[in-house]
């Protein structure tokens, strides 16, 4: 009920006025049953302003630390992920994306809507990077389609780091759902899910324009650190 309430009562209309979002594509999302809605990562509004434009509820997979801080604001926070409907996913150790896809699973399983995001994490400099192939496992397992969604200078309102957004128009775009009923039966063989990942991938790039980077963005901000101890000078 509280989902419902906070998207058309309490945060929609608010995000609508303010970043007056230009929407394309959203017939392409399935009216009933079960679908993957799968785009790209570049702001922490990215979880607040696709939800708050899409008539059916969706679910997101959310890291768990969203879940998990302390105190007073911690609580709040947890509370408000819940209530935006997303669903926490520790993403430490082995059987982390294990996990994350036993929870899309349990979501699609109910005929509902999943939202994923396949990069795993925020682009840190607005390039889209390599996809991890649990939408690909999770699309064949239940063969449910995938929309893939741009989301289109969300980067520019609210980078990594910055805690108020900047106000500014937002696109958000849709495309058709892809169909992967081929490969029913391949969701444990390596070079299906990946082949499925980077259809995913291809048709996101082809709705965002944006530079794609042909490594995991974790690995790629992991690397940032040690680059910036051996080249100082890059530093700005």
């Amino acid at each position: 009920m509280f989902y419902y309430v906070l998207k058309y009562v309490v945060l929609g209309p608010v995000l609508r006025l303010l970043f007056r979002p230009r929407i394309e594509g959203l017939e392409h999302i399935p009216a009933d049953g079960a679908a993957i809605v799968a785009g790209n990562h570049l702001s922490f509004s990215d979880h607040f302003l696709m939800p708050a434009i899409i008539k059916r509820r969706i679910t997101f997979l959310a890291k768990a630390e969203y879940f998990t801080g302390p105190g007073l604001k911690g609580r709040l926070t947890a509370a408000f992920f819940r209530s935006a409907g997303q669903i926490p996913v520790d993403r430490s150790g082995k059987d982390a994306g294990r996990a994350a896809i036993r929870e899309g699973l349990k979501v699609l399983s109910k005929g509902e809507l999943l939202g994923i995001y396949p990069e795993g994490t925020r682009s840190h400099d607005g390039r889209l990077y390599k996809g991890k192939v649990g939408v690909a496992v999770m699309a064949i397992t239940a063969q449910a389609p995938v929309v893939p969604c741009a989301m289109v200078g969300t980067f520019e309102i609210q980078p990594p780091g910055q805690v108020v957004p900047r106000i500014k128009r937002v696109t958000i775009r849709f495309g058709e759902p892809l169909d992967f009923s081929r490969y029913a039966g391949l969701a444990d063989q390596k070079a299906a899910i990946r082949a499925v990942t980077d259809e995913i991938m291809y048709a996101i790039l082809n709705l965002s324009g944006q530079e794609y980077v042909d490594e995991y963005a974790v690995k790629v901000k992991a690397e940032q650190p040690a680059q910036a101890k051996k080249f100082p000078k890059l530093r700005r």
